[in-house]
């Protein structure tokens, strides 16, 4: 009996040592993959969160629940163009059409786009992929594009576009390329706020969405910035 149980153990102990080391290895993977994007500091006194957009989608100027800053550097001599305006439209396409959006993209779709008004979003990973992303066009009853410049598209999200005042859960999400002689940066920022009377004292997200959103931001990053690669 003590020897069956002393196997019986010992594969036990198997089990857990290979999942042990099947999560090292994925973990491992994760890090490897995505070590290219780098988080920079950002908070409340970055003239992002101050902007005119800002001000106008936040006029309390309630505090971030959540702010991050991602960036990817590229050497331009790695990229397919080297063009502003291109680099930033499709950084953009890369971001909505790509595998890092699909899932929230399909989850979206399933909750909102049979609901009135909201045919002419941005539903189908085809449109996502080819979009202008101009003003006033919105992304699966989610978000909307509130800016949109040759350095980059800021965008409302949070709640649905519909909702025009201050909301709960509301955020402004940029999607930027900055250029010097011989390198292309790619930004993703990202801020969350409570813009309604109730914000003004809100606290800050726990830590493990931060870290979760940050994982996904560098989702985001990876997938959209490598299609833009030679």
């Amino acid at each position: 009996m003590a020897a069956r149980r002393g196997k019986i153990l010992s594969i036990a102990a198997g089990f857990v040592g290979g999942g042990v080391l099947q999560a090292g290895i994925v973990t491992a993977g994760w890090s490897w993959y995505t070590r290219g994007t780098k988080f920079v500091p950002f908070d409340a006194s970055s003239a992002d969160f101050n902007s005119s957009i800002a001000q106008k989608l936040n006029p309390r100027s309630n505090p971030p629940v959540c702010i991050d800053h991602a960036i990817r550097q590229v050497p331009l001599s790695k990229l397919k163009t080297t063009d502003q305006d291109a680099l930033t439209r499709e950084f953009c396409r890369g971001i909505w059409s790509g595998i890092g959006f699909a899932f929230q993209r399909r989850y979206l779709e399933r909750k909102y786009r049979t609901l009135e008004g909201r045919a002419d979003d941005l539903w189908e990973k085809e449109q996502l992929k080819t979009s202008e992303y101009e003003v006033g066009t919105k992304i699966t009853d989610h978000f909307e594009v509130v800016e949109r410049t040759p350095e980059k598209v800021t965008v409302r999200c949070g709640d649905s576009p519909s909702k025009r005042e201050p909301r709960p859960s509301d955020g402004i999400f940029s999607i930027e390329v900055t250029k010097d002689k011989d390198v292309a940066t790619f930004h993703l920022k990202s801020i969350f706020i409570n813009t309604s009377p109730d914000g003004a004292d809100a606290k800050p997200l726990p830590p493990n969405f931060q870290f979760l959103h940050r994982e996904y931001t560098k989702l985001w990053m990876e997938t959209s910035v490598r299609k833009l690669l030679k």
